[in-house]
C-alpha cells in the first residue's frame, strides 16, 4: 500500500491545547498607520514567547472571521478621522487588550486555528485541509472503491484533524466520514505497534462504542472511515445544531440552553460509563471524553475517536484537569471529564469554570451528588472516585440496560504491555505539567502577596524598627566601650613626681590621665562651663609635669606640641582652660 509514504513536511509535535496569553507591550505610529508589537507567550513559561505586530485593520479582519460563532466581541469601533491621535491610540490599545482577553480565555474561541495563526503564525502557517487532501489523495490511489464528496469544513475543534463525507462508488447512496489525524505530543507508541493498533480498531465490538469501517496508518499519521449518522452527536443534540456545521456556529452561542431530561441523563450517563469500564479493564487508554465524541444511535450513546490517545493527540479538556495535581491518571481523567459531559447534559452548556463552587438547580439531588463528586472543590484537591463508583451512585446503579452485543476486543499481550508503558509516559508529561503549573502559581502568590499595599506598610514599618534598635544597639555599644576605659583608667595609680625632679613622668601615666580627662571633656558637653572648670581644676596631674614631655597628650594636644615644640606652658594652660 502506497498510502501516506512520506510524512507531512515541517511537522510540528506541539500542544495545541496550552493557552496562549497576549499583552499590547507598545504602539508606533507610522506614516498612514499605527502598529501593535504585542507580546504572545506559550502557557507559563516566560522563555516560550514571542513578539507580532498587528495593525487595527488585522484586527477587524479577525473579528470578521470570528462572526460566524455569533458572539458579540468588544472589538473598539473603527474611525476614520483623527485616529492618529496620541490619546485615541492610548485608548484603543486598551480596548484592543480587551478584545484578546475575552478571545483567550474562550475555551472554544482559544482553540480555533483563527486564533492560533493571528497570535502564532509560525507554528500555524501550514494549510491541513491541504496536507491532509494530499495524504487522502494518495490513500485512494490504492483504494479505488472510495470516493469522497465533499470536505466537512471545520466540523471539529482539533486544528490538524480533518473530516470528509465520502461513499462508496457501488454504494452511492450510503455516506461515510473519513478523519485524517496528524501526530500529538503524546505519541510514545513505536511506528510498528501504532499501526498494528490503528489496524486492530475496526476489530472492536461493542455496543456502546462506535464501529470503525476502516483504519491504516504510518508513522507520522492516520486515517479512519465509520458510517455517517445525520443525527449527529451528543453535542449536537444539547445544543440542537446540525452535524455539519462548523464547529464555531455550533457550539459557541447556542440559541437556546436547555438541559436533557432526567431519564437522558439516567441512561446515556450509565452508556458511558460502562464503555468507559471496559476500555479501562482492557487497559486501553482513553482521556478524550466529551459531548462531541459521543456519537447518537437511536436511544443508544456510542464512544468515538479511540485512536486520539494512540496518535498522541491531547484532550479538549486538558487546560482543565492540569490545573490539579490529584487528576494524574488517565481513569481519574476520564472521570473528571464525564463531570464535564454530565454538567452539559443537566444544564445544556458547559461550566463557566472549573471548579465549581455551587450548582444550579437540577431534575435530581442525585445528579448534583455526581457533579460534586467530580468537578467541586474538594473533588478537583482530593481526587476523583473511579469509575465503579459512579456506577454503584444513585443516579445509575438502578438504570436497567438492555442490549444482546458481546462486547469483543482481543489486544495481543505484546501490544497490551505497549499501551501500559504508552499510558505511564502520557502520565508522566502530565504529572510534569502540573507541577510546574503549581510551582508557578505559588510564586505568582508569593509575588502578588509581597507587592501588595499592605504588605509594603508592614515592611517600611519592619524597617523604621529595625533601624531604631541598631542605632540603640550603636549608642548601648559606645557607652559600654566609655565605661570599660574609665574602670580601667580609676584602677591603675601615678606616682606624682615632684616639681623639682627632672624626671619626666612615665609616657603610660600620661596616657591614663589623658583618658579621665577626656571623659570629664565628654560629660563637659552636656553641662555649664562652671562645671568644666571645677573639674579641670580638680585634675590631679594639673601643675605637676613641669615641662612639655613628648608623649603625655595632658600636657600637650595632639598637634599642637608637634607644631610647637617649645610651645610655652603657661600659654597652654590658657588654651586649655578656654
Amino acid at each position: 500500500m502506497a498510502f501516506m509514504e512520506k510524512p507531512p513536511a515541517g511537522k510540528v509535535l506541539l500542544d495545541d491545547t496550552v493557552p496562549l496569553t497576549a499583552a499590547i507591550e507598545a504602539s508606533q505610529s507610522l506614516q498612514s498607520h499605527t502598529e501593535y508589537i504585542i507580546r504572545v507567550q506559550r502557557g507559563i513559561s516566560v522563555e516560550n514567547s514571542w513578539q507580532i505586530v498587528r495593525r487595527y485593520s488585522d484586527f477587524d479582519l479577525l473579528n470578521n472571521s470570528l462572526q460566524i460563532a455569533g458572539l458579540s466581541l468588544p472589538l473598539p469601533p473603527k474611525k476614520l478621522i483623527g485616529n492618529m491621535d496620541r490619546e485615541f491610540i492610548a485608548e484603543r490599545q486598551k480596548g484592543l487588550q480587551n478584545y484578546l482577553n475575552v478571545i483567550t480565555t474562550n475555551h472554544i474561541l482559544s482553540n480555533c486555528e483563527l486564533v492560533k495563526k493571528f497570535l502564532d503564525p509560525n507554528n500555524y502557517s501550514a494549510n491541513y485541509t491541504e496536507i491532509a487532501l494530499q495524504q487522502v489523495s494518495m490513500f485512494f490511489r490504492s483504494e479505488p472503491k472510495w470516493e469522497v464528496v465533499e470536505p466537512l469544513k471545520d466540523i471539529g475543534w482539533r486544528i490538524r484533524k480533518k473530516y470528509f463525507l465520502m461513499k462508496i462508488k457501488n454504494q452511492p447512496k450510503e455516506r461515510l466520514v473519513l478523519s485524517w489525524a496528524d501526530l500529538g505530543p503524546d505519541k510514545y507508541l513505536s511506528d510498528k505497534d501504532f499501526q498494528c493498533l490503528i489496524k486492530l480498531l475496526p476489530s472492536c465490538l461493542h455496543p456502546y462504542i462506535y464501529r470503525v469501517t476502516f483504519a491504516t496508518a504510518n508513522e507520522s499519521s492516520a486515517l479512519l472511515i465509520r458510517m455517517f449518522n445525520e443525527k449527529g452527536t451528543l453535542k449536537d443534540l444539547i445544543y440542537k445544531a446540525k452535524p455539519k456545521d462548523p464547529f464555531l456556529k455550533k457550539y459557541c452561542n447556542p440559541k437556546k440552553i436547555q438541559g436533557l431530561e432526567l431519564q437522558q441523563i439516567k441512561t446515556y450517563g450509565r452508556q458511558i460509563l460502562e464503555v468507559l469500564k471496559f476500555l479501562h479493564d482492557k487497559g486501553f487508554p482513553y482521556g478524550h471524553l466529551h459531548a462531541s465524541n459521543v456519537m447518537l444511535d437511536g436511544d443508544t450513546c456510542r464512544l468515538l475517536d479511540l485512536e486520539n490517545s494512540l496518535l498522541g493527540l491531547p484532550s479538549f479538556y486538558r487546560s482543565y484537569f492540569s490545573q490539579f495535581r490529584k487528576i494524574n491518571t488517565l481513569e481519574s481523567v476520564d472521570v473528571h471529564c464525564f463531570g464535564h459531559l454530565l454538567y452539559e447534559m443537566t444544564y445544556g452548556r458547559p461550566p463557566d469554570s472549573v471548579p465549581v463552587d455551587s450548582f444550579p438547580p437540577a431534575p435530581s439531588m442525585a445528579v448534583v451528588a455526581v457533579l460534586e463528586s467530580t468537578l467541586s472543590c474538594e473533588a478537583c484537591k482530593n481526587g476523583m472516585p473511579t469509575v465503579s463508583r459512579l456506577l454503584q451512585m444513585p443516579l445509575f446503579s438502578d438504570v436497567l440496560l438492555t442490549t444482546s452485543e458481546k462486547p469483543q476486543f482481543k489486544i495481543p499481550t505484546k501490544l497490551k504491555e505497549a499501551l501500559r508503558i504508552a499510558k505511564e509516559c502520557i502520565e508522566k508529561r502530565l504529572i510534569e505539567e502540573q507541577k510546574q503549573i503549581h510551582q508557578h502559581r505559588r510564586l505568582t502568590r508569593a509575588q502578588s502577596h509581597h507587592g501588595s499595599e499592605e504588605e509594603r506598610k508592614k515592611r517600611k514599618i519592619l524597617a523604621r524598627k529595625k533601624s531604631k534598635r541598631s542605632a540603640l544597639e550603636n549608642s548601648e555599644e559606645h557607652s559600654a566601650k566609655y565605661s570599660n576605659s574609665n574602670n580601667s583608667g580609676s584602677g591603675a595609680s601615678s606616682p606624682l613626681t615632684s616639681p623639682s625632679s627632672p624626671t619626666p613622668p612615665s609616657t603610660s601615666a600620661c596616657t591614663i590621665l589623658n583618658v579621665n580627662f577626656r571623659d570629664i571633656c565628654i560629660t563637659s558637653t552636656s553641662s555649664t562651663s562652671t562645671t568644666t572648670s571645677s573639674s579641670l581644676a580638680s585634675c590631679e596631674h594639673r601643675g605637676t609635669c613641669p615641662a612639655l614631655v613628648p608623649g603625655c597628650e595632658w600636657c600637650e594636644p595632639r598637634g599642637l606640641a608637634q607644631l610647637h615644640p617649645e610651645f610655652p606652658k603657661r600659654n597652654f594652660e590658657e588654651s586649655r582652660n578656654l
